[in-house]
This record gives C-alpha cells, structure tokens and sequence, in this order.
C-alpha cells in the first residue's frame, strides 16, 4: 500500500500567529498518513496540535499527554506529536535529555499503527540535541533511537522520521545509515532524501526568513544551509518478512505566503509502498 509521510519542525509559537495556518493548510495539502511534528507546544490553554491538525482527519498525539512530568522548557519550545491516519497507540515515550543535552524538552514518541490489511507497523518521530557542538550528544541519541526501535519493532519496516539536527555526514546520521559503528555497534536505515530526493534537500537555510535570524546568532557565517530533517525506514537486515521502497521524496513548507514563512525549517514529505514479502 502506499503510505504518504511528512516531517516538520513547526517553530513553536514564535513569531507571526498566521504561520499555524499556514502549517495547516499545507498540512491539508499533503494529504499524509504518517506525519512527524517537532516543538509543538501543548499546555497552558494552547493546544497547538489540535489547530495543526484541524481538518486533517489525522490522529494526534503530543508528548505532554503521555508523560507524568514537563520536561524543562517545554512552555517555550514544546516537544514532539504524532499524528496517524489510521488508529495507533504510543508504546513508549523517550526522554534523551543526557548530559550536554539538558536545554532538550522534546522526547522521542514510538507508536504502533494499524495499517489497513498489513499489520501494525512501528512510526517513530525523533529530535536530537540541537547545538551545533553536541555530536557526541547526536551519538548517544542515535543509540538511544535505535534501541528503543529494537525494543518494539514490527515485521513492517519501521519509519523513523523528525528533526536530527545533524548533517548527512555527521556520525549520528552516518550511523542510522550503516556507514559507521558506534560504541561497537552498527545499524542500517535507508535514509529516503538519498534514495529519492533531487538536489541537496536543505531543511534549514539562509534563503528561510524565519530561520535567518538564528543562523546569524549561532552559526555567524553567510548562507549557511544544511539538511537536518529526514525520514528513514528500516531495511531487509531487521525486517525480512517485508519491504517499504521509498518512491519520492522533497521538500514541503518551503515557500512563504504573503511574506510569510511557516517554520524556520524546511519539511520533507516522501511517499513509500509497503507490503509483506509473499
């Protein structure tokens, strides 16, 4: 069957209060199945998922309804949702608030969903520690990752996507692509952008309205863009029963209307088939 997946880093609240609609209409554009969503903020009186999602048809579910506690920061920066077509069930809420990585409110959600006439299938959406120093950090989140995957995989390929905060080359990402061990272990993802995207798939860049002004205050030097958003499924090596090849892949919210940019980041949206091996 075909499964339409989006990811994207929704900026909190700050800035123009249209940009909720605007993430909502493209939202209702895409027309996905599985959408991963970062820094959304929930509490307060604000349920910002809910107005994300309305008219969608989609399933929603914010960190904050499934943990006892609020992570520091999370007023101000939110955490990380789900949000489904079809019925799912988070099994497991992650918390990768590790040393170095303490300003990091947003956990890492694993939800099982039911996919018409194939099966439960593992939908995971991730954030990684943000500053531009922590790959140490990014390591020991891409063990944590792939460790909560093991511990609740399905046959179907589990899809991982959100916003790593690491370039293609950095060892996280290299990692969860089976370039590199770490700590002596290896895995294997396919990486969907590598797969089936065209051009370069920067998700966090100058030409961004809203992203420039940060740029210029953590990352001082002109034009920097970077991919840090992406969508990977899991290979043969952990799921032999059954296959998800990934079809297209590109950018979604990247242009603004009427001068308005919906997130300082870039979403990615890729289409994958998924079926069990006969």
């Amino acid at each position: 069957m075909r499964v339409r997946i989006v990811t994207i880093n929704v900026q909190n609240t700050e800035g123009d209060p249209r940009r909720a609609g605007l993430l909502n209409q493209e939202l209702r554009r895409l027309a996905p199945d599985l959408v991963a969503l970062q820094e959304v903020v929930e509490g307060d009186g604000r349920r910002q998922l809910d107005e994300l999602l309305e008219g969608t048809g989609l399933l929603g579910t914010h960190q904050a309804t499934e943990l006892a506690y609020a992570p520091p920061f999370a007023d101000r920066y939110g955490g990380n949702a789900v949000a489904t077509r079809w019925p799912h069930q988070v099994v497991e809420v992650l918390d990768l608030r590790l040393a170095g990585a303490g300003d990091v409110p947003w956990c890492t959600l694993a939800a099982k969903v039911a996919l018409p006439d194939l099966g439960e299938l593992l939908f995971i959406s991730a954030t990684a520690s943000w500053r531009l120093d922590a790959e140490a950090v990014r390591e020991q989140q891409a063990l944590a990752l792939a460790d909560l995957d093991a511990r609740h995989r399905t046959d179907l390929p589990t899809i991982i996507a959100g916003d790593f905060n690491a370039g293609p080359d950095a060892s996280s990402i290299r990692f969860l692509t089976g370039r590199q061990s770490l700590g002596g272990r290896s895995v294997h993802y396919h990486d969907a952008w590598e797969v089936a995207g065209d051009g370069p798939g920067h998700t966090w860049s100058a030409d961004n309205g809203n992203a420039a002004a940060l740029l210029d205050q953590v990352v001082r030097q002109p034009g920097h863009r970077r991919r840090l958003d992406y969508v990977f499924t899991g290979s043969w090596h952990a799921h032999p029963k059954a296959r998800c090849e990934i079809r297209t892949a590109g950018l979604a919210f990247d242009q603004p209307a009427d001068g308005i940019w919906p997130s300082d980041h870039y979403g990615v949206v890729v289409d994958v088939e998924i079926d069990r091996d006969t």
